[in-house]
Order: C-alpha cells, then structure tokens, then sequence
C-alpha cells in the first residue's frame, strides 16, 4: 500500500480528527483512512425524484395537448350525485 504524509495540519484538525478516531473505537490513522476513502468513493446516483418519476411513468400514455393552470381558480368539490 501507498503512503501519504501530510505536513503543517493545524492543532484543531488534528484534535478533532483523534476525537472522531476515538468515538468510532479506532486509531487516528484508521479515521484519516475512512474520511479519505469517503472523499474518493464515487456517490451514488441520486434517485430522481417525484415529479420526474412520474412524468417517466406516463410519458409514453399520449397526452400532447397543454394543461389549464389551476391558479386563480375556484377549487370545487366534485358532485358524486348525493
């Protein structure tokens, strides 16, 4: 394995990087292996969300015509004949 050797880190890093060490029950070199590793990993793909699902979903279903916003206008209840 590769080593890397990092120079002139400030007294609170360091404090704070043994800390961190300490609360995951390893050493300080351990803790500076997993953020770097955490650094580099490649992220996962975030999952579109909502919206983009379901207009994924429908997209093939036809509808090409423009929708009537809704703003301004009166929300009525629908008459289910009672």
């Amino acid at each position: 394995m590769a080593q890397v050797v990092v120079r002139n880190i400030e007294d609170e890093v360091k404090a704070r990087l043994k800390q961190r060490a300490t609360e995951h029950g390893w050493s300080m070199e351990e803790e500076v292996r997993q953020i770097l590793r955490a650094a580099v990993a490649e992220r996962a793909q975030v999952p579109a969300g909502l919206g983009s699902r379901i207009a994924a979903r429908f997209a093939g279903v036809g509808l090409s015509g423009e929708l009537a916003e809704l703003r301004g206008q009166e929300v009525l209840s629908m008459d289910l004949g009672r």
